[in-house]
């Protein structure tokens, strides 16, 4: 055992592959792909320059591509996320979800293991939609329900439940497994989502066709990590006002996003076991920490009771939830907020699915699609009912406007003042400081990792990308939500999604279809050794 801990931190700190002549065995570092690493980084500064140099034409144009891809697209998005999460609970019930990807016994415990594939495909974006979501479903609500209603409220606490539920987790279980199947399974040393294509596009997944899915891979990536770290950087830059005064201004979420990248670089610095999974199991246990005072100290009757409504809204009308288009074009909920997730979703797919793939090893193909359907959809259930519970129960009972301020000055300054009006509420606006700068690292340290695994020519199990390539994604990765910030407005995070995800949904098909034939490969090898 020893020795094999020994085997496995000199892989850490020297990733990878080994070279042997007549005298001596030499660690080398992992190829770089230099067509993704340089095409990846020039399209960030190709979308970053136009912002900042015309803001104004840019944000024009933005609106103008969202308003015509959730219209004309809207409807793809629907049927590609009710198509992932069938086609995933029949795989995991079946007789290839006992297949194992990998050998041995499972690398990580089950805390650690939900704690980072919670920690990389949420971030800090919890925080803010969680307390918030409710406003806009409340005050706008779908199927012509009329708004501030009674009605209009359960389906409010309902609806952020649903869109952060078991069909997004399973968007992200989808690359997960395929990408399992590749690396583990037919034993690729390409932790790419080309590689995951393989076993359907055969050799065109090493030509210029694979080139272009491993492109998108990084474009996809680089457009909704800058959504995330948007929402993640004005909470904590609210937290900072509340305590310090300093202006809520843009100088200020500069500097947290500066913050946050000097942490994702040390991060990623120290590498997987020392960096990446210490920092996702702080960030569980201060997460958990956070939701339980704001239970206990706040209307706990209320926020259980509403908690119980919401969760049997979402089982009762799933379905309907699921499929609804709204094709009479009576309002925009579908494509201001269904399609605007599901493309979220799938957009980092391809990250959180590579990331979960390499934390899964010795994992069957059952317990990873259970285990991000379940741990995923429980963890932002509990954060949406709390959070989105103490805010309702301030409306309502009129402690504190909550709409209002969500309208008049956006959603990160009524979640510091919520968190401020807690006993030892100073404490608490600290404590929502550093779990947002630590929830945002979490996601981006596992974004940069990601991104200079994708830009790596061949991996091995066991095997990490070069360390400077890790440091530069993670350094450069602010470039993007800094220029999107300065824009400013929903609609242009929204819109990064929109755009990156796209290409995706038609290489989520293709994935699929690769999974169906390497299982059903592995499965009958598998039982011709058992039978001889």
């Amino acid at each position: 055992m020893k020795d094999a801990n020994q085997s496995a931190l000199l892989n850490e700190r020297h990733p990878i592959s080994t070279q042997t002549d007549s005298h001596t065995t030499k660690l080398v570092d992992p190829a770089v792909d230099w067509f993704i690493f340089v095409l990846g980084a020039g399209i960030l500064f190709s979308v970053v320059l136009p912002i900042v140099i015309a803001p104004e034409w840019s944000a024009g144009a933005i609106n103008q591509t969202f308003e015509f891809l959730t219209t004309r697209f809207g409807v793809l998005y629907v049927v590609t996320a009710v198509g992932t999460i069938m086609f995933l609970l029949w795989l995991a019930c079946s007789r290839y979800g006992r297949l194992q990807l990998g050998s041995g016994d499972a690398e990580y415990n089950e805390f650690a293991w939900a704690s980072m594939l919670f920690c990389a495909g949420i971030g800090a974006s919890l925080i803010y939609w969680g307390a918030a979501e409710w406003v806009y479903y409340y005050t706008d609500p779908p199927m012509g329900i009329e708004p501030r209603s009674d009605e209009a409220l359960v389906w409010a606490a309902g609806y952020g439940i649903f869109h952060w539920g078991p069909i997004g987790w399973a968007l992200y279980c989808l690359p997960a497994i395929a990408l399992g199947c590749s690396f583990y399974i037919q034993k690729i040393p390409r932790l790419r989502l080309s590689a995951a294509c393989s076993s359907v596009l055969g050799r065109w997944s090493e030509g210029w066709l694979g080139r272009l899915i491993d492109l998108f891979f990084v474009v996809g990536l680089l457009g909704t990590a800058a959504t995330g770290l948007g929402f993640g950087t004005s909470v904590v830059s609210a937290a900072m006002h509340n305590l310090t005064g300093w202006p809520d201004n843009i100088q200020m979420q500069f500097a947290v996003i500066g913050v946050v990248t000097l942490m994702v670089a040390y991060s990623v610095f120290r590498g997987m076991d020392r960096g990446i999974r210490v920092l996702s199991l702080w960030n569980a246990v201060l997460a958990i920490g956070l939701v339980l005072m704001v239970f206990l100290a706040g209307p706990w009757g209320f926020i259980l009771e509403m908690a119980v409504t919401s969760v049997g809204q979402v089982l009762q009308h799933f379905v309907a939830m699921s499929t609804w288009t709204d094709p009479m074009r009576r309002g925009d909920f579908v494509e201001n907020w269904t399609v605007f997730y599901w493309a979220w979703w799938i957009a980092l797919g391809p990250f959180v699915g590579m990331f979960v793939c390499r934390i899964s090893a010795g994992r069957t193909i059952r317990q990873v699609i259970f285990g991000m359907l379940g741990w995923g959809t429980m963890g932002c259930v509990m954060f949406f009912t709390v959070l989105g519970g103490y805010a309702m129960h301030l409306e309502l009972s009129g402690i504190y406007g909550v709409i209002d301020v969500i309208q008049s000055e956006g959603p990160a300054t009524a979640i510091a003042a919520m968190i401020g009006g807690l006993p030892l509420g100073t404490f608490w606006l600290i404590y929502l400081a550093v779990i947002g700068l630590i929830f945002t690292a979490t996601t981006y340290d596992s974004a940069s990792y990601t991104l200079a695994v994708g830009a790596s020519r061949s991996l091995t199990e066991g095997q990490h990308p070069v360390m400077w390539q890790r440091v530069f994604w993670a350094l450069i990765l602010g470039l993007l939500p800094m220029s999107l910030l300065f824009l400013g407005g929903l609609r242009v995070l929204q819109t990064a999604s929109i755009v990156a995800s796209l290409p995706l949904i038609v290489i989520y098909g293709v994935m699929a279809l690769a999974i169906i034939r390497v299982v059903r490969a592995q499965f009958v090898s598998v039982s011709s050794s058992a039978s001889g």
